[in-house]
């Protein structure tokens, strides 16, 4: 992660999750600070609507003005605003009113602190990788193209029946795994679903992808991290109901016989963290990670 001074932000674009119970203040205390440090703010419809404000500006139109984008609510907003950027070169703040909080890292007290290093061009880029997603019907021959920042998932829809997904990696065949599901996961992912599922943490600017099974039928199954300069290949084998998921929001119904193919996207995407900012700080808070008394 790279320290940058080149500049100051100036005009944000701003996306929030209306749903949040402090999302209302949060705005509110961000429209106050950018008025005071001479930014320029443009609010989404929904945004706008939700705060009586009349100068809505379209989220089309709002990327082709804007140098910052500030996502107000949880990590599923952050990932929500970062599909929608479909790979345009704006960095994304992330401000936490919502729950865990991996990718905002900046909090509704820190508002205020956080615009004017931004102004001041007092922050840090942390670039991450993402996962390019192609589903292929067999039966239909439809293709279907994704962007996925945490990670996708193959799994059942059915509380009955075990998948058979054969993973392939630059078409050579690994194995076929019996589970409940499959998730790739990029770096960034690795503390959310494929953490929950026995997977490894990886620090965020780690060049691979990490394959986590859902509840494997088998003792000998391990996690396994590849490259991402490889393509990694899922094929649907079993006819039971499943579906391809991605970033825990969209997808679709996969059927037997359907290919996924993973790869690397040459369009990552960044984010603005501020001078002091640590992931592994991070980790430590979230997870509940102690220190030795002599570190306190």
């Amino acid at each position: 992660m790279k320290k940058e001074m080149k500049h100051g932000f100036k005009k944000l674009g701003v996306i929030v999750n209306t749903a949040k119970q402090n999302a209302s203040s949060a705005v509110k205390e961000l429209l106050y600070a950018a008025k005071k440090y001479g930014m320029q703010i443009f609010l989404e419809k929904s945004s706008a609507d939700f705060l009586g404000e009349k100068n809505a500006i379209p989220f089309s139109k709002m990327l082709k003005v804007i140098d910052l984008l500030i996502s107000i609510g949880g990590d599923g907003t952050v990932l929500r605003v970062a599909r929608e950027l479909n790979g345009k070169n704006i960095p994304i703040l992330g401000i936490n009113i919502g729950g865990l909080g991996f990718l905002t890292s900046v909090s509704e007290k820190e508002i205020r602190k956080s615009l004017l290093n931004l102004s001041r061009g007092e922050y840090r880029l942390s670039h991450r990788s993402v996962l390019n997603i192609v589903h292929k019907n067999k039966n239909t021959g439809v293709i279907k193209n994704y962007r996925a920042l945490n990670d996708a998932v193959i799994g059942r829809e059915s509380a009955s029946r075990m998948l058979t997904l054969e993973v392939s990696v630059n078409r050579t065949v690994v194995t076929s795994y019996r589970c409940d599901g499959i998730i790739i996961s990029t770096p960034t992912g690795s503390t959310g679903h494929s953490l929950s599922a026995g997977g490894p943490i990886l620090p965020p600017e780690t060049d691979v992808f990490v394959l986590t099974l859902i509840c494997p039928h088998t003792l000998s199954w391990r996690p396994l991290v590849i490259s991402d300069c490889n393509e990694i290949i899922v094929k649907a084998v079993s006819n039971a109901p499943q579906r391809l998921t991605i970033d825990g929001q969209v997808g679709d119904v996969v059927a037997e016989g359907d290919e996924i193919f993973f790869t690397r996207s040459p369009k990552g995407v960044s984010f603005v963290h501020m001078p002091d900012y640590s992931y592994f700080d991070v980790l430590r808070r979230k997870l509940n990670w102690s220190v030795s008394n002599s570190r306190v």
